[in-house]
């Protein structure tokens, strides 16, 4: 069996110094915020797989049915030599893209990015022993700086799924589209899920399901800031609170101060202080109209050539091509 190949653009240490930067900035801001990148360590990525099983949570499913449906078309509309990931590269959404286009008979290399070193070499090395003659070539760095610095020869399919756009506001969204447009050349493709508007309930319930898993989930950035930078948080003093921004259309996701809360940052030595209902955002999960994806898309040079939902109109992948 062949290795995978792994290229690492970004280090543990390389992380700690962007946690510090950010966690710095943001607690010091006045609303306070810290980055949703930072919910992901080991347990907040069970905590999140846990979540995508969780009735109320509808995108990972509506995603699937889209991709079951739909990975046929897009393997024989790309004919995409290479499958560039943003993201986890073992999830089974992945394999329907690489079943379809190794069926389509033009797939030639794997390429997933991710933050993580550990989670990308044994998603590289299942998917490297389940899919024998694939070339893997791992990409440990960040979406938002490393795209430059991808493999793999045109045509290539850059897969952007989850939803995750949606954590980006416009700007970083306008930032983002235009670095992966000139990544890529004439005629590749972007494949994005977004998750569209819908009903407030419906979107509200997504991210404060009945068990307080998505809760737990939120309190986990805590643990984090403890852990790596020595702060001294108490995650149970602060209750999980979802809002919906209707003029942002944009889900939030908050902690708010039970009581009056003290912590010590003790890398940064930095004292914070929350006022009792104080809240720290911790995510905003943007939800999308199809005329605004196209308008994004359209101003960073895509050309958006399909669009497909669920059955029930949820979420949406867009198929989308650069432009000559």
């Amino acid at each position: 069996m062949t290795e995978p190949q792994l290229d690492v653009h970004l280090t543990p240490e390389d992380a700690v110094v962007a946690l510090r930067a950010e966690a710095r900035a943001g607690l010091s801001a006045q609303p306070k915020w810290v980055s949703p990148k930072w919910f992901y360590d080991a347990a907040g990525s069970e905590l999140f797989e846990e979540i995508t099983r969780l009735p109320e949570y509808y995108p990972t499913r509506a995603e699937r049915e889209i991709l079951v449906a739909r990975a046929g078309e897009i393997a024989e509309t790309t004919g995409a030599h290479a499958l560039v990931e943003l993201g986890s590269g073992s999830s089974e959404k992945t394999r329907l893209l690489l079943d379809a286009l190794r069926a389509h008979g033009t797939l030639e290399r794997f390429v997933p990015l991710d933050v993580s070193s550990s989670a990308l070499t044994e998603a590289a090395g299942q998917i490297t022993a389940d899919y024998p003659g694939l070339a893997v070539h791992g990409v440990v760095g960040d979406f938002t700086e490393h795209l430059g610095l991808l493999p793999g020869a045109p045509p290539r399919l850059v897969a952007f799924l989850g939803g995750t756009i949606g954590n980006l506001i416009p700007e970083e969204r306008d930032k983002f589209f235009t670095s992966v447009r000139d990544v890529l050349e004439p005629g590749e493709w972007l494949l994005l899920g977004t998750d569209l508007v819908k009903d407030p309930e419906v979107l509200v319930r997504a991210y404060d399901d009945a068990r307080g898993v998505t809760a737990e989930f939120n309190r986990n950035v805590l643990r984090v800031l403890n852990r790596e930078l020595g702060a001294d948080f108490d995650p149970l003093a602060f209750r999980h609170v979802v809002l919906w921004n209707a003029d942002q259309e944009w889900v939030e996701m908050r902690l708010r101060a039970s009581h009056p809360v003290r912590a010590h940052v003790a890398a940064l030595e930095l004292d914070v202080e929350f006022a009792e209902g104080e809240e720290l955002r911790t995510e905003v999960s943007a939800k999308f109209r199809r005329e605004g994806v196209e308008r994004e898309l359209a101003a960073a040079g895509f050309e958006l050539h399909r669009w497909w939902t669920d059955p029930e109109g949820r979420f949406a992948l867009s198929l989308a091509r650069v432009v000559g």
